[in-house]
């Protein structure tokens, strides 16, 4: 669908070896040394989802098919970043191109790992990401201000623009982030961000890369201040360990399970940060079923039936007559589709049906 998270921090926070577990790949390379990633790498994760699970035992398909989600692991910013330092423009343009950011924070002391700054202080080293992406935005704004003064003399579009885009000028001056603008609902600055897509206008998670013990524990003093100043931007934090996750590739689902057991954890880091990705960008899923697969389809949040039908082919769309659906409560609690339509359970729905998460459903076209 053209939607990604990008996974930013300062260099050696944990970022590429987050990514390897995420994508199960092994394939970003992560070493201790600043910008080992310049290039930024791109994986498409499946969304992990009990429920097709739970189809699967009633259906027994021959194949399972997740939602995706897509991540992108850019290189590691530097104070600096937004006037070219650490090749920091390079890295700032790669996060543009994404709609969430996993901001991940160093969270554990480790006197063998390099940090860029000297010493563990999350706070400091979440400003320095966030300024610098302030300050992306400032160079950006600024260029988009010089060309609609010329532009505004012969156009009243261009004229009402202008003045929200020197309001936020004013705004962001003062290294506050464009999500923070009073005015973000307006016509004019929802043109500006269409166009130069802010970087601090972004929704953001926090990943607290901790050692195995605070993942134990759940916690620690950097952890504590990483959710403080989570709560004051409304933001979501998740604890994870990057190490363990990555040692968590290779087991088997019992296996990795057993292991977070041990440790006191009910879900690992990255389960959660894929659910609470998928969930900010606005995305949901419906299922369809059959013995050729179980299959989950991507749709953004108040999409009604025939959008929906052209996640799976464009001509359901075009000549949409109507939906069956069955809620997924209903579907596994009776069974399957055999029982839900002998009880009622089945409904046909038309064109201004909104789809719910977890609908089954199955599409009755004429083109």
């Amino acid at each position: 669908m053209g939607l990604g998270v990008g996974i930013v921090g300062l260099p050696n926070v944990g970022k590429s070896t987050t990514f390897n577990a995420l994508t199960k790949a092994q394939n970003a390379e992560a070493q201790n040394y600043p910008f080992c990633t310049i290039e930024p790498n791109k994986a498409v994760v499946p969304v992990p989802d009990k429920r097709l699970d739970e189809l699967a035992k009633i259906v027994n398909p021959d194949k399972i098919q997740h939602s995706t989600i897509d991540f992108v692991d850019i290189a590691g910013l530097v104070r600096g970043a937004s006037k070219g330092e650490g090749l920091g423009n390079q890295f700032l343009s790669n996060i543009r191109e994404v709609e969430v950011l996993l901001h991940m924070v160093r969270c554990f002391d480790d006197g063998n790992i390099t940090h860029v700054e000297g010493d563990v202080n999350p706070l400091r080293d979440i400003e320095i990401i966030e300024t610098e992406l302030i300050y992306a935005d400032i160079t950006q704004l600024e260029k988009k201000i010089e060309r609609l003064k010329k532009q505004a003399k012969g156009s009243k579009e261009a004229a009402s623009q202008l003045i929200i885009a020197e309001e936020l000028y004013s705004h962001i001056g003062e290294l506050q982030p464009v999500k923070t603008f009073e005015k973000l609902d307006n016509e004019a600055f929802v043109i500006l961000d269409k166009e130069l897509r802010f970087l601090s206008n972004k929704d953001v998670i926090y990943g607290a890369n901790v050692d195995e013990d605070s993942l134990s524990n759940g916690t620690n003093k950097y952890v504590e201040m990483v959710k403080e100043h989570a709560n004051s931007v409304n933001a979501d934090v998740i604890v994870l360990c990057a190490k363990i996750e990555e040692e968590l590739v290779g087991l088997s689902d019992e296996e990795a399970s057993e292991f977070l057991s041990d440790l006191g954890v009910q879900e690992s880091g990255l389960e959660q940060i894929i659910q609470k990705a998928f969930d900010k960008l606005g995305l949901m899923s419906y299922f369809t079923a059959g013995k050729v697969e179980v299959r989950a389809w991507t749709i953004r949040k108040n999409t009604k039936a025939p959008q929906a039908a052209a996640v799976i082919h464009n001509d359901f769309e075009k000549g949409f007559i109507k939906a069956e659906v069955i809620s997924f409560s209903d579907y596994v609690a009776n069974g399957g589709e055999s029982k839900c339509k002998e009880l009622g359970k089945l409904r046909l729905e038309g064109k201004d049906y909104v789809v719910q998460d977890g609908d089954i459903m199955h599409f009755r076209f004429n083109v």
